[in-house]
């Protein structure tokens, strides 16, 4: 059985980045969702999957919900790159969407991502401009952390990713290897 492998699925770079940083660390094999089956992971001891919150999303997390029932026996972990700080609450709301099931009790990891409008497609810039004009309705006493995030990286350019933002998947890792994870 081969150690881990991590997944991931960017659409802006943020997410490939922690991937790779946490491939540095490690050593596991890395490599797109997009090029990956279920064969090629299937004889891991150990599966990251790693992307982008998109509308509340995980990307690429239906290949862990397709494959799920068939990796048993594995130690999977999730990370989700956002553009938010970190905020508790939407965390858990996050969570408590998408780990249902069997998915539930698979932890979960956050890492702040990077915010770039020249690299976003037209349609997501779209998105994000009439997001604003909605928030800017609002009260700023009143925004919620994403909202306040939004508000401030609109027109610019910005780059939270940070390889410490790991440190707890590493540490989980760590915490773990005595199971069935060896590093």
């Amino acid at each position: 059985m081969r150690k881990g492998i991590i997944l991931y699925q960017s659409k802006y770079g943020a997410t490939k980045q922690y991937a790779l940083w946490l491939q540095e660390k490690t050593g596991f094999d890395c490599q797109e969702i997009r090029h990956t089956s279920f064969h090629q992971i299937k004889d891991y001891e150990i599966l990251i999957l790693g992307g982008g919150i998109y509308a509340s999303g995980i990307a690429g997390f239906n290949f862990l919900k397709k494959y799920i029932a068939h990796l048993p026996q594995q130690n999977i972990l999730v990370f989700a790159v956002g553009a938010s700080p970190y905020d508790p609450t939407a965390f858990d709301q996050l969570y408590q969407r998408h780990f249902k099931d069997r998915l539930e009790g698979i932890p979960c990891f956050y890492c702040r991502g990077a915010w770039h409008e020249d690299r976003m497609t037209w349609v997501d810039r779209h998105l994000c401009q009439l997001l604003k004009r909605m928030v800017a309705k609002k009260d700023p006493a009143d925004y919620e952390p994403w909202e306040k995030a939004l508000m401030e990286a609109m027109g610019r350019s910005c780059d939270w990713t940070d390889p410490a933002y790991l440190q707890p998947i590493l540490n989980y890792l760590e915490e773990h290897s005595h199971e069935k994870i060896s590093l």
